[in-house]
């Protein structure tokens, strides 16, 4: 399968730079993905499109402040780090006061910081850094570490930044901090949010316990292989790197009781998706309470056993989240709905409008 048959044109003003003005105040595109109809609606009319019985599942992920934004040292040349996936203890550092931690990162400008480059990024605490070592696609391992009492994990949560996509063409704002969070966010661990949750208050969440709907939540921590770009021309070549998830025995149980009565499971975003998807391939047909990690790639061909809906986001042209979306609904169908939301000008990606495949 070529992955040019996943392309499609997108004026770039539809590209959302901004959280709506309310939260769940977004449109919502309802596909229905067997007979193809779509309606247009709003994520507030969500009780009245699910039913009693159905089981709304969410990822409660809490994105962390992952850009470090600092310099070079001794020149002072300015240096961005996107801390990408905890590596292993890298032993004692003599400078470190509160511990000294390996990550591995996406860095810029990535061909002047080889291996010995000092950085340091600064505020509140300073974190120091080392380069380690020079990896593919400009990233880079490198230690961290703090020169105060400070643990590193809580000196980037006091200087980092939010780490928005590169398609929102601004720098974060103290706002983000709360907006680029879920009502679900829990569990520090993204370096992105969950972008389908980031639709939902305590309101919408109690208005479809009212009507009947079970709403759960799984933990998958989002990292590089929820967005890492498809460099691959076939489909089936792709690979997306693992990523960490944890089901409650709580959340097994809901999941189990509702597949047993025959009850939808409405997945909350792409990772929800492939946390079930992975995980009743990983117990042999059930769904386990544990914690693993999951390199599931979706794409068309795939057959589903756990989710009968699917709430989602519109997502990047030739991405991977397409290609899942496209599996579940039936690439025309998807595109009709794409093509369908340009016209209508939905706002489109993170910060965009959503749509919901029954």
């Amino acid at each position: 399968m070529d992955v040019r048959e996943f392309d499609f044109d997108l004026p770039p003003d539809l590209i959302a730079q901004e959280p709506p003005r309310d939260r769940g105040g977004s449109r919502l595109l309802h596909l229905n993905r067997t007979t193809g109809s779509i309606v247009h609606t709003c994520v507030a009319a969500l009780p009245d499109l699910l039913r009693a019985g159905d089981l709304v599942v969410a990822n409660d992920t809490r994105v962390f402040p992952a850009r470090l934004l600092g310099r070079r040292v001794p020149s002072g040349g300015a240096v961005e780090c996107l801390l990408v996936q905890r590596a292993s203890d890298p032993g004692p550092t003599p400078e470190a006061v509160g511990g000294a931690v390996v990550w591995e990162a996406l860095m810029h400008p990535g061909q002047k910081l080889k291996p010995g480059a000092r950085v340091a990024f600064e505020g509140s605490h300073t974190i120091h850094g080392e380069v380690l070592e020079r990896r593919f696609f400009g990233r880079r391992l490198i230690r961290l570490w703090t020169d105060d009492a400070s643990t590193v994990d809580e000196a980037i949560d006091a200087i980092g930044h939010m780490p928005l996509p590169p398609y929102i063409k601004r720098g974060d704002e103290a706002a983000d901090r709360d907006r680029y969070q879920t009502v679900f966010a829990r569990a520090r661990g993204s370096i992105a949010a969950p972008t389908a949750g980031l639709h939902f208050t305590p309101a919408l969440v109690e208005a479809l316990r009212t009507r009947g709907v079970e709403v759960a939540a799984i933990t998958l921590h989002v990292g590089y292989g929820t967005f890492q770009p498809v460099r691959v021309e076939r489909v089936e070549d792709h690979r997306i790197e693992p990523e960490s998830y944890e089901i409650s025995a709580a959340t097994a149980a809901a999941i189990a009781r509702a597949r047993a009565d025959g009850r939808r499971v409405i997945a909350v975003g792409t990772t929800t998706t492939r946390t079930l998807e992975h995980a009743v391939r990983a117990q042999d047909g059930a769904i386990a309470a544990g914690r693993g990690t999951t390199d599931l790639f979706i794409y068309p061909g795939f057959e589903f056993r756990v989710i009968g809906g699917l709430m989602t986001n519109f997502h990047l042209p030739k991405s991977s989240l397409l290609m899942l979306v496209s599996a579940f609904a039936g690439r025309a169908a998807v595109r009709a709905a794409y093509d369908a939301a340009i016209a209508e000008r939905y706002r489109f990606y993170s910060y965009g409008d959503a749509m919901l495949i029954l």
